[in-house]
């Protein structure tokens, strides 16, 4: 009997602890910024943070750093919040990450979010070499060159999703490409800075051509790139699917509920068990404790010794 509930107990103490242990992942928030997360200097920008449907709070932080913090807004959907940042500087450049709580659990913070702000150096030029228009499976370089000395340069190619890419030099950097392919085709822009986060004025744009045998024009984006998808989320849709009410190991409070009440079931009928089991020992004890005593009244009945009678001689 003692190992059987000894067993029992330790299984739904293990079990309950190993819910317990699942229920603390949350799925991971989504952080992005409206309208850009390249800032020019002065103007506002939105951060936003989308987390599970059943968020109850959200925090953003700054580089590693408590930013803000508050609950979802009515005027949204409660699985995101956001804050406004109405003039954008270079001490509010950098990387932002947001989490959220739900059911007095916080979330892993999301991917970083680097925020940019641009306009605060001179405005450097890009050219392109051999010429804005070539061939199909050519090679093109394109040269940012910045007057104000630095050696940080960012080459954006503008469309629905920015494509970045870092360039280093004195005062200039070249960006090759190629071979070329459709999905090289776009405007083009480049930046120079001291820092990832604080970039300069953006060069005047240049529009880069690809064409085939035929002169046959390509499209500004190949649907197959990454560039060609879409920035915007559907609302609650990501964490809706892959959160909490598709995680099989994220149940809802219900069942964690239901697993804590069986498991005190278990218990008290382990007590009941021990409780039963310990009267049984007792009344064993006083029904051996009475047998021994009425063996022993037996015994000295038996061996008394009769009283005589007087006779006549």
């Amino acid at each position: 009997m003692w190992p059987v509930l000894a067993a029992l107990l330790c299984l739904g103490l293990c079990w309950s602890q190993g819910v317990s242990t699942r229920k603390q992942t949350l799925s991971k928030p989504i952080i992005w910024a409206e309208p850009s997360a390249l800032v020019p200097k002065g103007m506002p920008v939105t951060i936003w943070c989308q987390g599970a449907p059943d968020a109850e709070e959200f925090q953003l932080h700054f580089e590693g750093v408590l930013f803000a913090s508050g609950m979802p807004k009515p005027t949204v959907p409660r699985c995101k919040a956001d804050i406004l940042i109405p003039t954008m500087t270079s001490r509010t450049a950098g990387r932002y990450s947001c989490s959220y709580r739900s059911g007095g659990r916080w979330s892993e913070p999301s991917d970083g979010l680097d925020l940019v702000v641009t306009g605060m150096y001179d405005t450097p030029t890009l050219q392109v070499h051999p010429g804005p228009e070539v061939t199909l499976g050519e090679s093109v370089t394109l040269y940012c060159h910045l007057e104000t000395a630095t050696s940080m340069f960012f080459l954006l190619k503008e469309g629905r999703s920015s494509h970045v890419r870092e360039g280093w030099g004195p005062v200039q950097a070249e960006f090759p490409l190629g071979p070329v392919t459709a999905a090289h085709q776009g405007t083009y822009r480049c930046f120079g800075s001291y820092n990832s986060h604080s970039w300069s004025f953006p060069s005047e744009p240049v529009e880069l051509v690809v064409t085939g045998d035929g002169n046959t024009s390509f499209s500004l984006l190949d649907p197959t790139s990454p560039a060609a998808a879409a920035d915007a989320w559907e609302p609650c849709a990501m964490n809706t699917e892959s959160g909490a009410q598709k995680d099989p190991v994220l149940w809802d409070f219900t069942t964690q509920n239901l697993l804590r009440l069986g498991l005190a079931l278990l218990v008290l009928v382990a007590l009941v068990l021990l409780l039963v089991e310990d009267c049984k020992s007792r009344k064993r004890v006083r029904v051996r404790a009475h047998g021994a005593t009425s063996r022993e009244h037996r015994g000295r009945r038996g061996r008394r010794v009769p009283t005589g009678t007087g006779g006549l001689a």
